[in-house]
């Protein structure tokens, strides 16, 4: 049947596979990094706190206050291609344009910030993905990293007449796959340091206690990724929450707490790596490589290495297109 001659382009029927992580300022100036935390900490997935109390501290003391500070922090880490947390996910996507066969296309989004996680979505839908694959990087589930970027997607869905199929990206923290993939870079890392570490500690992204208690499994995640990363590498590893914000009680150990008293204890060459970032950002290149080495030194330590996330490494996109293949099973054939 031939279509009428006004009938709108029908592209070829193509299959999306969407990267998501957490966002970033579009610069490393105040006004940027106000318009991202503005966006970021409005979350109700990231502040569990009813905006007519939080809003108001938000506006004021907190985005008066706190973005000249991250400002700073971002222009430590800044690349000559952007924020850190962008390039390398856009140079993951790149690097798996292609893996999954000519009808996939690969691309990449920010829950906070731009590309946004809706005009993606629009345009792989534009572009004739009439499957989408929905692939928050996050090995450990949390509402506020996992949830929230799903919630942004199915929001996005909600506007649209013809909507695309949709399959999500479960979290992967105890996948053989990624505590592999886990295991070949710690060590590749560790081989090519100068010494010999006393401890190596595994730094998750800290998470108030209530959300455990509201049933959140992050705690357990991180608690059993750095289990089976010891395991396979067989030594003990050291396990702590990093980036407390706010007066609500957090997991705990503390990172800077932990470092800040390790050197007392004769622990005095450490080796530190953030197994719940699946790239490299402020968190890990200005928090823990630039601010935990202080710490660490000046409580008396005397050799300190952070090693990298798994990024775009070679063993880093293995990983992803293993977990984004078995995710794609019945939409693609792949040999």
């Amino acid at each position: 049947m031939n279509k009428p001659a006004d009938h709108p382009p029908i592209p070829p029927r193509r299959v999306g596979v969407l990267l998501i992580n957490l966002g970033t300022p579009d610069a490393p100036d105040p006004p940027a990094v106000r318009r991202y935390l503005a966006e970021f900490l409005s979350d109700r997935r990231v502040v569990e706190i009813p905006r007519l109390v939080w809003q108001p501290i938000l506006r004021g003391a907190v985005l008066t206050t706190r973005p000249k500070k991250s400002a700073h922090a971002y222009a430590q880490v800044w690349r000559e291609d952007g924020s850190p947390l962008a390039a390398i996910t856009k140079a993951q996507a790149k690097a798996l344009e292609g893996a999954f066969g000519p009808d996939v296309t690969v691309d990449y989004a920010m829950r906070y910030g731009r590309p946004a996680i809706g005009d993606r979505i629009q345009a792989l839908k534009d572009a004739g993905c009439e499957r989408i694959l929905l692939a928050p990087l996050y090995p450990q589930y949390s509402a506020a990293t996992t949830a929230t970027a799903n919630d942004k997607a199915f929001a996005r869905l909600a506007t649209m007449r013809w909507q695309p199929a949709v399959r999500t990206l479960p979290p992967y923290h105890d996948d053989p796959a990624y505590i592999a993939a886990l295991t070949s870079s710690v060590e590749e890392s560790l081989a090519a340091l100068d010494f010999t570490p006393d401890a190596l500690i595994t730094s998750f992204h800290g998470m108030p206690v209530r959300t455990l208690q509201l049933g959140d499994p992050y705690h357990c995640h991180c608690q059993k990724t750095a289990r089976l990363l010891g395991e396979a590498m067989g030594r003990e590893v050291t396990i702590t929450f990093q980036s407390r914000f706010g007066r609500a009680k957090w997991l705990e150990p503390a990172t800077d707490v932990v470092l800040a008293a390790l050197p007392a204890k004769g622990v005095r060459k450490i080796a530190i790596v953030a197994p719940g970032f699946s790239a490299d950002c402020l968190e890990t290149l200005e928090e823990l490589a630039i601010r935990g080495r202080e710490t660490f030194l000046a409580a008396g330590g005397t050799h300190f290495a952070y090693l990298p996330c798994l990024n775009d490494s070679r063993v880093g996109i293995d990983l992803l297109r293993t977990l984004l293949a078995r995710e794609l099973e019945g939409w693609v054939r792949l040999s």
